[in-house]
């Protein structure tokens, strides 16, 4: 079984041969990157985006809540791969819109026809009621963004491959529905996205928008898991898969990101980042689940030795945060069943409540004992790469089991 390390596995050796090469020599070095297509192709897709609206607002740089000089383009240019947002022409700007082509009508497949995934891909696994959808990382790589409307929800698929980012927002704020793209730019070497309607930029990781007239505003998080394809399918068996008839031409069996994880750990990251994103707490590519409730953010590794379940309070509320390495996979809970607050121990089997001795799963759903059919509330998280959540959130705290309750 792969680690988590591992499911970033080849980069391609046009870039590990680069950057073995070149040192970083300090933040302001940008480590040659793949583009999405085969290693040394151009981007062509600028134009070619089904479904994008033919004017899409100027960003308003007056308004902005970062440094415009700390967001980089990817131009995919070797010789001048990172321009930043106060040196770029509105020319490029508009020219690298899409270039990375996000999925607007995505098509999907039953769980049986899915022949293609193997047991150890990762998957962004989203769930509403009796429906769920499962986005395989192997074509996330490709475009990033899924905006689709699921179980009557507007939702935002993201996947930053530079962070192992996988986060599902709600599309909704206020009263207006917006519809993302990709500017191709970065912010700590995190995709920024950016909306239709307004033209405003988000940085994905904490869903915020940092540049344009929306400046400030949050997204609403839904409750997600990356996790593998064989751990989502024994959950969720009718999931539902996004296809690979995505209306593009890639090789969606090619990983080109992986060894990534190695790289970042020897400190070299693809774009400039900043201070916090360099905290020596954890390694940059370790990868966390991040929780935040009532303003106090934590974050728990999803490396754990062994399954297991963390009791803790986060803002004033108890959680349980399952950890399970075999489906290299983490999920926070509220603790409360039936209107009684529940606390586990891992078993052979799985959870178990050691208030009535229910088995549940790492859904939160209780699947045998005296609570069968009971669900948890299952908590909105992040998981991605350490260096990304520390970039949003400096003050965040470590926990794990050593940590509990």
């Amino acid at each position: 079984m792969r680690t988590m390390h591992e499911v970033h596995k080849a980069i391609g050796l046009m870039l590990v041969l680069a950057l073995s090469i070149a040192a970083c020599t300090g933040e302001q070095t940008v480590s040659p990157m793949p583009t999405p297509e085969s290693a040394g192709e151009a981007i062509r897709e600028t134009l070619s985006v089904p479904n994008r609206p033919p004017i899409i607002p100027t960003v308003d740089t007056s308004q902005h809540s970062v440094p415009l000089d700390q967001i980089f383009f990817d131009t995919f240019n070797p010789t001048n791969r990172a321009v930043p947002l106060d040196e770029a022409t509105p020319e490029l700007i508009a020219r690298l819109i899409d270039a990375i082509p996000p999925l607007h009508a995505p098509k999907y497949e039953p769980a049986s026809a899915a022949d293609w995934l193997h047991d150890e891909d990762m998957v962004i696994g989203y769930a509403t009621g009796e429906q769920a959808w499962a986005y395989p990382i192997r074509i996330l790589n490709f475009h990033e963004i899924v905006n689709d409307n699921l179980g009557g929800e507007p939702v935002l698929i993201s996947y930053c491959p530079l962070c192992f980012s996988g986060i599902v927002y709600s599309r909704r704020l206020g009263d207006q529905v917006l519809t993302f793209g990709n500017t191709s730019a970065l912010y700590n070497s995190d995709m920024v996205m950016l909306d239709y309607e307004m033209g405003s930029y988000w940085w994905q990781v904490p869903g915020q928008a940092i540049v344009g007239p929306l400046t400030g505003e949050e997204l609403e998080i839904l409750p997600s898991t990356v996790i593998t394809w064989r751990g989502w399918r024994e959950l969720h068996p009718d999931s539902q898969v996004l296809s690979r008839d995505t209306g593009f031409d890639r090789n969606y069996d090619q990983d080109p990101f992986a060894t990534y994880a190695e790289i970042l750990d020897e400190g070299r990251f693809a774009f400039p980042v900043g201070e916090a994103a360099r905290d020596p707490r954890l390694s940059p590519a370790a990868v966390v689940l991040a929780l935040k409730i009532e303003g106090e953010a934590v974050v728990y590794s999803l490396e754990p030795s062994e399954p297991s379940v963390v009791h803790d309070e986060v803002g004033g509320s108890p959680v349980a945060i399952f950890l399970d390495p075999d489906s290299q996979t983490g999920a926070a809970f509220h603790p409360v069943a039936a209107g009684e607050l529940l606390r586990f121990r891992w078993t052979e089997a799985g959870p178990i409540d050691e208030n009535t001795g229910s088995l549940w799963d790492l859904s939160g759903r209780a699947v045998d004992g005296p609570l069968r059919g009971e669900q948890l509330e299952q908590l909105p998280t992040r998981i991605s790469f350490w260096f990304a959540i520390v970039a949003a959130e400096p003050d965040i705290e470590i926990r794990g089991p050593m940590d509990e309750n």
